[in-house]
């Protein structure tokens, strides 16, 4: 991870490895900055250098090279869960900021959209506002998906216009088709099992406190910290 964060100049700060676990620990638990335990001096020169880091890709960048690595996949899965996002991110002190909060029949949350490969590890992911559709969803994570044979989605993915566009990449589709559709496309029922991978991977993200329950009013520090939290349950454990 080292390589990834910026070079220190003047004088000397605290240890980016420290702040780091402070960083981690606070989102794990659901802790207010004020509350970060350790060493690291004081609550806000830990949340400055989490937001300076966030501004400047760190964690973007430490997702993606551990992700490439893993070389494309053979299988991939598609699917969307809401985070419930806390008043205090809901705040309207700071009108310009990107927030990508939006209601729903739950409330007002955010939809993280993920694909994740066969062991469950995720390696493209978007946020949206919670009223986003699963397939607006695809379509923003459409340009960063891998090489993969085959794609897995629910229903929610039921689409020609996705399937053509899959294909036109080289993916074939394993996607249920609505209850309601008048030409349900075919997709094997065998290989649609195993979608649940998708489900496991979002329950473990979710055990994150600050991820289940959103507290950034910023889109930005909130999906550095899902990024976050990502890596270390499915890339560096």
């Amino acid at each position: 991870m080292r390589p990834y964060f910026p070079l220190a100049h003047g004088i000397p700060r605290r240890d980016d490895r420290k702040v780091i676990s402070e960083i981690i620990h606070v989102i794990r638990n659901g802790l207010r900055w004020r509350d970060a335990p350790g060493d690291c001096g004081p609550y806000k020169t830990l949340y400055n250098r989490f937001v300076r880091w966030c501004r400047l890709g760190v964690f973007d960048r430490i997702f993606s090279s551990l992700s490439a690595k893993a070389g494309d996949p053979d299988i991939i899965q598609i699917d969307a869960t809401h985070l419930k996002a806390h008043r205090a991110a809901c705040s309207l002190a700071k009108r310009d900021v990107l927030r990508h909060i939006g209601r729903t029949k739950g409330g007002l949350n955010s939809e993280l959209h993920a694909v994740v490969n066969s062991e469950g590890k995720p390696i493209v992911m978007a946020l949206t506002a919670g009223q986003v559709s699963d397939h607006i969803g695809a379509r923003i994570i459409y340009p960063g998906l891998p090489n993969a044979a085959t794609l897995i989605g629910d229903k929610g993915y039921d689409s020609d216009e996705l399937r053509t566009a899959l294909k036109a990449k080289g993916i074939a589709t394993c996607i249920a088709p609505r209850a309601k559709s008048k030409n349900p496309a075919e997709y094997s029922e065998t290989m649609y099992k195993k979608r649940h991978k998708v489900e496991n991977t979002f329950s473990k993200l979710k055990d994150w406190r600050r991820i289940a329950t959103r507290y950034d009013r910023s889109a930005d520090t909130f999906f550095s910290a899902i990024t976050i939290a990502v890596t270390v349950i499915f890339w560096l454990m």
